[in-house]
């Protein structure tokens, strides 16, 4: 019951430090009276960042964001080289340089190549803050190392200590998708299985991981969840309770089964313990566990540092052994037997590019993930012509009708509140009152055996509307390489008999989520739902809470992956200011441009 889940404290389960946000102040080195008059205005700037930051980000895991400042101003190369030394042993992943003045730019620039760099300028009239801005950023788009531009639209006085709003947006955008990609680095994706029923998104590419992410790829055989079970390498205590819990906390549903397709009620009970194993089998093969250790299992107790994963599942393991999607639901959700925690990242069908997008947008909204099928386009017509129903308010326009095999988390449900509206939230911010209602409004089908001849269970839940979401999916093209696509919109709630007429055309066992992105009114894939639909890169997409199309498109440039269809106004893109150079006039050709010269973040 509710009062039974435990608030687990934040922590870090992957092997590695959270990467740290190096301040670095840089001032103009001339001693005998201009470098002394700007010490103190320049350290200030430094100091003011950092208490922004940290009182503002966190990271997925709910542990506090550090930053770290210079020992000194950099006024030249010597200082800057102390910084570099400094921030190496502290572990930054992310470099934001200020200063109020004009500086030597080449001199006091940041030179990692790896590390995600952005520089606020002083919009001020006393010294040329923004000079130093201009030179600088001149710098790096000349040695190559793009860095992002951050100026203030006001100018400020000299003891203005203040960030003005418009600074503040920035300096947070970027930071988070800055820690975003700096976490990545170094961590793996477990690819449990191979390629499912022949989706190209689950043939795993080594290069991208490793290119673009700073990942390497972990694989595993699903024959081992068989040995792990039959070994008995997992925890029996939480064994025995977390299959009490699951008894207790997932209600069954109805057989949708014809009665020829029906298993036995034996066999439903051996397939719910089955279940539960192969759920922490999954995080035990991703994090470790160092029960195991105690157990005699030192080698699987180390787990593969997996910061995401996916489970083939489909369809040589599905025709023989229960299905993967009670293990999906349970561990992309932020709660379970063992409490409200972060939740991790597990695609379905092992699609890892799917998974990547679920990532980004867990990194950038510490919150739970949705995976779904970008399933059907119901146009207002079709769904008068089923359902004698007309279509109105957001919907009005057509809905997309986004459904998958019952592994999205069950945060999905939207049982989770910000100020009254529904929400996904950071696991730290759940209630045990709110993760009690997402189960409740979750319903476990036995699995439809024409897909699942093994049996299992799936997860079915239907998403409350006009909850805010992000729908993103990351695509291969062959001599393109990586792009994303996203598309900011609404779930909506459709009457109860309309939603039953449309949702049994499919398989009702499974979670839906009825979408419509916001449209832009001109041209291209926007102009109408269908338009969306028929420009989706592929049969997945994933939904992260929140309209974050502009956190994504700062990330996926500091990666260098480039986005070629969003719905994101103008005014809130954020990218390196070398993008100008390869064709302001043409913001997204830009993008695709500058991501090719520049190649990906790792080489």
């Amino acid at each position: 019951m509710a009062q039974e889940f435990i608030k687990n404290p934040p922590r870090n389960r992957l092997v590695g430090d959270m990467p740290k946000i190096g301040i670095r102040p840089t001032i103009d080195g001339r001693l005998g009276g201009v470098r002394e008059s700007l010490e103190e205005q320049t350290m200030s700037m430094a100091r003011s960042v950092a208490r922004l930051l940290t009182e503002n980000l966190c990271h997925s895991n709910g542990l506090p964001v550090e930053c770290v400042i210079a020992d000194s101003c950099i006024g030249g190369v010597a200082e800057a080289a102390q910084t570099a030394d400094k921030f190496a042993k502290e572990g930054v992943g992310v470099s934001i340089t200020v200063t109020p003045c004009w500086c030597y730019g080449s001199e006091t620039m940041d030179m990692d190549p790896i590390v995600p760099k952005a520089v606020w300028g002083l919009n001020g009239t006393e010294r040329p803050g923004a000079v130093y801005l201009a030179a600088v950023l001149s710098a790096h788009n000349q040695k190559g190392l793009p860095a992002f531009s951050i100026y203030g639209r006001d100018v400020q006085d000299q003891d203005d200590t203040s960030i003005p709003p418009d600074v503040q947006e920035k300096l947070l955008q970027f930071a988070r998708a800055g820690l975003a990609a700096a976490t990545m680095r170094g961590k793996s994706y477990l690819s449990m299985g191979g390629v499912s029923m022949g989706i190209a998104g689950s043939i795993v590419n080594h290069d991208l991981f490793e290119s673009y992410l700073g990942m390497r790829v972990e694989a595993v055989d699903m024959s081992e969840f068989v040995r792990r079970i039959h070994e008995e390498i997992y925890d029996p205590e939480e064994y025995a309770r977390a299959l009490a819990w699951t008894k207790e906390n997932c209600t069954e549903g109805r057989e949708y089964n014809t009665p020829e397709g029906q298993r036995s009620r034996g066999q439903k009970d051996q397939d719910w313990e089955f279940v539960v194993k192969m759920a922490m089998i999954a995080r035990d093969l991703m994090i470790g566990n160092p029960r195991l250790a105690e157990l005699g299992f030192g080698e699987e107790a180390l787990g593969h540092n997996a910061i995401a994963s996916g489970f083939q599942g489909q369809r040589q393991w599905t025709d023989h052994f229960p299905n993967g999607d009670f293990l999906e639901a349970i561990l992309n959700s932020s709660f379970d037997w063992n409490g409200i925690r972060e939740a991790f990242v597990v695609a379905t069908e092992n699609d890892c590019l799917n998974g990547i997008a679920m990532l980004l947008g867990h990194l950038l909204t510490n919150t739970a993930q949705i995976f779904a099928d970008v399933r059907t386009y119901w146009s207002p017509a079709a769904v008068k012509r089923v359902s004698g129903y007309g279509l109105t308010g957001r919907a009005e326009g057509g809905i997309i009708h986004l459904i998958n095999s019952g592994a999205a988390s069950l945060d999905a449900t939207g049982l989770q509140t910000v100020d009254g509206q529904p929400a996904m939230k950071p696991f730290w911010e759940i209630s045990r009152e709110e993760a009690q209602k997402c189960l409740e409004a979750t319903t476990w089908y036995p699995a439809v055996t024409g897909y699942f001849r093994g049996g299992g269970y799936s997860s079915g839940f239907l998403t409350v509307g006009d909850m805010p979401v992000t729908m993103s999916r990351i695509n291969l093209v062959k001599g393109l390489g990586p792009v994303l696509q996203l598309a900011e919109g609404y779930t909506v709630d459709l009457p109860p008999a309309v939603h039953k007429t449309l949702n049994e055309r499919t398989d009702p066992t499974w979670p839906t989520h009825w979408f419509v992105p916001n449209l832009t009114g001109s041209g291209g894939p926007f102009r109408d739902v269908y338009s969306v639909m028929y420009n989706w890169g592929a049969n997945h997409g994933a939904l992260s809470y929140g309209h974050i199309g502009a956190d994504l498109i700062t990330l996926a440039s500091m990666l260098r992956i480039p986005v070629y269809m969003h719905n994101v106004s103008e005014e809130r893109i954020f990218r390196p200011s070398a993008w100008t150079a390869f064709g302001a006039m043409d913001p997204q050709g830009a993008d695709l441009r500058a991501c090719a010269n520049f190649g990906p973040l790792y080489g």
